[in-house]
Protein backbone atom coordinates (compact mmCIF):
# COMPACT_ATOMS: atom_id res chain seq x y z
CA UNK A 1 0.00 0.00 0.00
CA UNK A 2 1.27 3.54 -0.85
CA UNK A 3 -0.49 4.82 1.66
CA UNK A 4 -3.28 4.77 4.97
CA UNK A 5 -5.77 7.55 5.55
CA UNK A 6 -6.19 8.65 8.76
CA UNK A 7 -8.41 11.54 10.69
CA UNK A 8 -6.20 14.38 11.75
CA UNK A 9 -6.52 13.30 15.07
CA UNK A 10 -4.86 9.53 14.50
CA UNK A 11 -1.74 11.32 12.05
CA UNK A 12 0.71 11.21 14.82
CA UNK A 13 0.23 7.78 15.41
CA UNK A 14 -0.36 6.39 12.46
CA UNK A 15 3.11 8.21 11.67
CA UNK A 16 4.58 6.19 14.68
CA UNK A 17 3.70 3.16 13.61
CA UNK A 18 4.51 3.04 10.09
CA UNK A 19 8.18 4.43 10.32
CA UNK A 20 10.53 3.02 8.47
CA UNK A 21 7.65 0.93 6.30
CA UNK A 22 7.84 3.48 3.61
CA UNK A 23 4.22 3.59 3.71
CA UNK A 24 2.87 7.34 4.11
CA UNK A 25 0.28 9.19 6.23
CA UNK A 26 -2.75 10.66 4.55
CA UNK A 27 -5.46 12.68 6.41
CA UNK A 28 -7.96 14.38 5.47
CA UNK A 29 -9.27 18.36 5.41
CA UNK A 30 -12.33 19.85 5.52
CA UNK A 31 -13.54 16.30 5.29
CA UNK A 32 -16.52 14.99 5.01
CA UNK A 33 -18.46 17.48 3.25
CA UNK A 34 -15.98 20.24 2.17
CA UNK A 35 -18.07 23.00 3.64
CA UNK A 36 -15.43 25.01 5.63
CA UNK A 37 -13.88 27.99 4.55
CA UNK A 38 -10.31 28.07 2.61
CA UNK A 39 -8.36 29.53 5.26
CA UNK A 40 -10.14 26.75 7.92
CA UNK A 41 -8.48 23.68 5.29
CA UNK A 42 -6.05 25.70 4.88
CA UNK A 43 -5.18 25.53 8.64
CA UNK A 44 -6.40 21.71 8.94
CA UNK A 45 -3.57 21.04 6.18
CA UNK A 46 -1.19 22.89 8.59
CA UNK A 47 -1.50 21.35 11.53
CA UNK A 48 -1.27 17.95 9.77
CA UNK A 49 1.75 18.26 8.42
CA UNK A 50 3.01 19.21 11.43
CA UNK A 51 1.98 16.03 13.24
CA UNK A 52 3.48 14.20 10.42
CA UNK A 53 1.35 13.64 7.51
CA UNK A 54 2.83 13.18 3.63
CA UNK A 55 -0.38 13.58 1.71
CA UNK A 56 -4.26 15.54 1.91
CA UNK A 57 -7.33 14.24 1.21
CA UNK A 58 -9.00 17.92 0.65
CA UNK A 59 -13.13 17.99 0.15
CA UNK A 60 -13.61 20.45 -2.67
CA UNK A 61 -16.68 22.76 -1.85
CA UNK A 62 -19.15 20.90 -3.94
CA UNK A 63 -21.62 23.85 -3.64
CA UNK A 64 -18.75 25.94 -5.30
CA UNK A 65 -18.66 23.44 -7.97
CA UNK A 66 -22.71 22.94 -8.80
CA UNK A 67 -22.53 27.11 -9.36
CA UNK A 68 -19.09 26.40 -11.41
CA UNK A 69 -18.02 29.41 -9.17
CA UNK A 70 -14.56 28.89 -10.93
CA UNK A 71 -12.58 32.20 -8.17
CA UNK A 72 -13.94 30.01 -5.45
CA UNK A 73 -12.86 26.42 -6.51
CA UNK A 74 -9.32 28.03 -7.52
CA UNK A 75 -9.20 29.82 -3.80
CA UNK A 76 -10.59 26.62 -1.89
CA UNK A 77 -7.59 24.20 -3.56
CA UNK A 78 -4.97 26.58 -3.45
CA UNK A 79 -5.03 27.67 -0.30
CA UNK A 80 -4.40 23.83 0.70
CA UNK A 81 -1.78 23.42 -1.93
CA UNK A 82 0.06 26.26 -0.87
CA UNK A 83 -0.60 25.30 3.09
CA UNK A 84 0.61 21.34 1.92
CA UNK A 85 4.22 22.99 1.60
CA UNK A 86 4.64 20.35 -1.70
CA UNK A 87 3.44 17.54 -0.07
CA UNK A 88 0.45 15.96 -2.35
CA UNK A 89 -2.87 16.69 -2.64
CA UNK A 90 -5.79 15.13 -3.58
CA UNK A 91 -8.88 17.12 -4.19
CA UNK A 92 -11.77 14.90 -3.22
CA UNK A 93 -14.61 15.98 -6.20
CA UNK A 94 -17.18 13.83 -4.52
CA UNK A 95 -18.86 12.60 -8.09
CA UNK A 96 -21.56 11.12 -7.02
CA UNK A 97 -22.95 14.39 -6.97
CA UNK A 98 -21.91 15.91 -10.09
CA UNK A 99 -23.27 15.58 -13.84
CA UNK A 100 -20.40 14.89 -16.36
CA UNK A 101 -20.12 18.00 -17.07
CA UNK A 102 -19.65 19.07 -13.71
CA UNK A 103 -16.79 16.45 -13.24
CA UNK A 104 -15.09 17.75 -16.20
CA UNK A 105 -15.30 21.45 -14.86
CA UNK A 106 -13.74 20.91 -11.30
CA UNK A 107 -11.47 18.33 -12.70
CA UNK A 108 -9.05 20.37 -14.67
CA UNK A 109 -9.43 23.38 -12.10
CA UNK A 110 -8.03 20.96 -9.82
CA UNK A 111 -4.60 20.88 -12.26
CA UNK A 112 -5.11 24.54 -12.81
CA UNK A 113 -5.12 25.00 -8.97
CA UNK A 114 -1.68 23.09 -8.34
CA UNK A 115 -3.20 19.03 -6.79
CA UNK A 116 -1.46 16.38 -8.28
CA UNK A 117 -4.54 13.95 -7.49
CA UNK A 118 -8.47 13.99 -8.87
CA UNK A 119 -9.91 11.49 -6.68
CA UNK A 120 -13.74 10.66 -6.56
CA UNK A 121 -14.97 10.15 -3.47
CA UNK A 122 -15.52 10.88 0.73
CA UNK A 123 -17.18 7.23 1.08
CA UNK A 124 -19.82 9.56 2.92
CA UNK A 125 -21.98 10.00 -0.53
CA UNK A 126 -24.49 7.55 -2.09
CA UNK A 127 -21.70 5.72 -4.27
CA UNK A 128 -18.35 5.91 -4.64
CA UNK A 129 -15.94 5.72 -8.21
CA UNK A 130 -17.37 4.22 -11.38
CA UNK A 131 -15.56 3.63 -14.56
CA UNK A 132 -17.42 6.30 -16.21
CA UNK A 133 -16.37 8.75 -13.77
CA UNK A 134 -12.31 7.31 -13.99
CA UNK A 135 -12.83 7.88 -17.81
CA UNK A 136 -14.42 11.70 -17.55
CA UNK A 137 -11.80 12.77 -15.27
CA UNK A 138 -8.80 10.55 -17.24
CA UNK A 139 -10.00 12.78 -20.76
CA UNK A 140 -10.24 15.73 -18.41
CA UNK A 141 -6.93 15.42 -16.81
CA UNK A 142 -4.61 13.75 -19.36
CA UNK A 143 -1.82 13.40 -17.84
CA UNK A 144 -1.70 16.54 -16.00
CA UNK A 145 -2.54 15.09 -12.60
CA UNK A 146 -3.53 11.50 -11.06
CA UNK A 147 -6.33 9.48 -10.37
CA UNK A 148 -7.56 8.15 -7.16
CA UNK A 149 -10.64 5.76 -7.72
CA UNK A 150 -12.22 5.63 -3.73
CA UNK A 151 -15.43 4.09 -2.79
CA UNK A 152 -17.12 1.43 -4.05
CA UNK A 153 -14.02 -0.64 -5.16
CA UNK A 154 -15.23 -4.44 -3.45
CA UNK A 155 -13.01 -6.77 -5.51
CA UNK A 156 -9.98 -7.53 -7.47
CA UNK A 157 -12.15 -7.48 -10.59
CA UNK A 158 -13.52 -3.70 -9.57
CA UNK A 159 -9.92 -2.58 -8.85
CA UNK A 160 -8.29 -3.61 -12.49
CA UNK A 161 -12.03 -2.14 -14.19
CA UNK A 162 -10.52 1.39 -12.52
CA UNK A 163 -7.03 1.07 -13.20
CA UNK A 164 -7.60 0.08 -16.92
CA UNK A 165 -10.22 3.14 -17.58
CA UNK A 166 -7.22 5.46 -15.58
CA UNK A 167 -6.71 5.71 -11.91
CA UNK A 168 -3.40 5.72 -10.80
CA UNK A 169 -4.77 4.84 -6.99
CA UNK A 170 -7.42 3.07 -5.30
CA UNK A 171 -8.99 3.83 -1.90
CA UNK A 172 -10.86 1.05 -0.02
CA UNK A 173 -11.41 0.57 3.26
CA UNK A 174 -11.48 -3.13 2.82
CA UNK A 175 -8.33 -3.04 0.75
CA UNK A 176 -6.48 -5.91 2.54
CA UNK A 177 -9.23 -8.35 1.83
CA UNK A 178 -10.17 -6.78 -2.08
CA UNK A 179 -5.92 -8.14 -2.55
CA UNK A 180 -6.61 -11.56 -1.11
CA UNK A 181 -9.20 -12.40 -3.37
CA UNK A 182 -12.27 -11.33 -1.06
CA UNK A 183 -15.39 -9.69 -2.86
CA UNK A 184 -16.83 -7.71 -0.22
CA UNK A 185 -20.15 -7.26 0.12
CA UNK A 186 -22.64 -4.80 -0.69
CA UNK A 187 -23.13 -3.58 2.79
CA UNK A 188 -19.77 -2.64 3.43
CA UNK A 189 -18.89 1.59 3.42
CA UNK A 190 -16.36 2.93 2.69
Amino acid sequence: FKSVCVSPIWVQYAKSRLEGTGVLVCTVVGFPFGTHLPKVKAFETKEAIKLGADEIDMVVDIDAVLQKDRKRILKDIKAVVKAAQGKTVKVIIETAYLDPKHIEYVSKLCVKAGAQFVKTSTGYASRGATTKDIEIIKKAVGDDALIKASGGIRSQEDALKMIEKGANRLGASSSVKIIKGEHIDGNTTY
